[in-house]
């Protein structure tokens, strides 16, 4: 089971729209009709779905999957084809029909993807820090940009303007990000240990904005946190199909609202972290979803590629 979620993939990844929970039937999505872009719709769903089935989906299950969004099919082509200008997709003809792939050169990164998603990893308070030094000449000042862009997005704090701090286990993922942008030969890594006095609790609130990010997992919480309560198995729609396409539209928008989250936190170990700190009650309410809605999701999806005659999927 596995989704993309590297923020990269994002035209802009914190262009969710504010949208509360809204009552719903029983059998019908909890989560409102409004959406984030469609673009990231559409990438959650080949992290989902796509790749299991050979990268590709026929034109009319990607339509049928993102109409159970809310999605007309016009704002599907539209951002199919901004996704295909961006090289993140690709027409191919599957089994005689018209389908889009996955650009193969992505698997990585959405292997990546499937580990930070899934696999959370928080440091604890004896783990070393990685920190990050870079220099980027004047006549490559984009670079600049470009990398402050890339290491915020993947967590980092910073310590100065030219050195960003993370957990030590972070040095996995930032590599290959970095190497992927062709970035390496401006950084320098370093394995270190905190040795000034003070409390290090207080230094990190400078060093991340923290309350940005406790305001993302709010607004997570504010929006599933209600979802969480409808598909508690008291309260769930009997199952069936109504209740598998209801799950579908719930879980792809959990995951699009999800997946950047694990990027910009850090996973900073907990005795640093404010008190009542809301990013572990929103990991909660991510889990115990995935838990509960990812199978009948999974269903409606292979149902809508078998009615087509694609194959089945993850």
């Amino acid at each position: 089971m596995v989704v993309d979620p590297a923020p990269a993939l994002d035209a802009h990844p914190d262009a969710s729209p504010d949208a509360g929970p809204d009552a719903a039937p029983a059998g019908e999505s909890a989560v409102p009709r409004q959406t984030p872009r469609h673009q990231q719709l559409i990438v959650t769903i080949y992290g989902l779905y796509g790749r299991a089935n050979g990268g590709a989906l026929p034109v009319s299950v990607l339509i049928s999957m993102l109409d159970d969004l809310g999605v007309e099919s016009s704002g599907v082509r539209s951002s199919v084809s901004r996704l295909k200008r961006r090289g993140v997709l690709e027409s191919v003809r599957q089994g005689g029909v018209a389908a889009y792939r996955l650009a193969p050169n992505l698997e990585d990164v959405f292997q990546e993807g499937d580990r930070r998603i899934f696999s959370p990893r928080r440091a604890t308070a004896a783990d070393r820090w990685l920190l990050i030094a870079f220099s980027v000449p004047e006549s490559q000042r984009h670079l600049r940009h470009q990398l402050r862009s890339m290491l915020t997005r993947m967590g980092f704090g910073s310590v100065t303007p030219g050195l960003w701090i993370a957990p030590g286990n972070t040095y996995e993922d930032i590599s290959h990000q970095l190497q992927r942008a062709g970035l390496t030969e401006y950084v320098e890594f370093f394995n270190a240990e905190h040795l000034t006095a003070g409390d290090v609790k207080d230094k990190v609130s400078r060093w991340w904005d923290l309350p940005a990010l406790e305001s993302l997992y709010a607004e997570f919480i504010e929006r599933f946190a209600p979802v969480l309560e409808r598909w508690e198995p008291v309260r769930a729609p009997a199952p069936g199909p109504d209740a598998d396409r209801a799950a579908f539209a719930d879980y792809v928008q959990l995951l699009t609202q999800w997946r950047r989250l694990p990027y910009l936190d850090p996973g900073l170990p907990a005795e640093f972290l404010p008190p009542g700190w809301r990013g572990l009650t929103a990991e909660r309410i991510f889990a115990e979803l995935h838990r509960l809605l990812n199978g009948p999701a999974r269903q409606h999806a292979e149902r809508l590629l078998g009615a087509a005659g694609g194959s089945g999927t993850a």
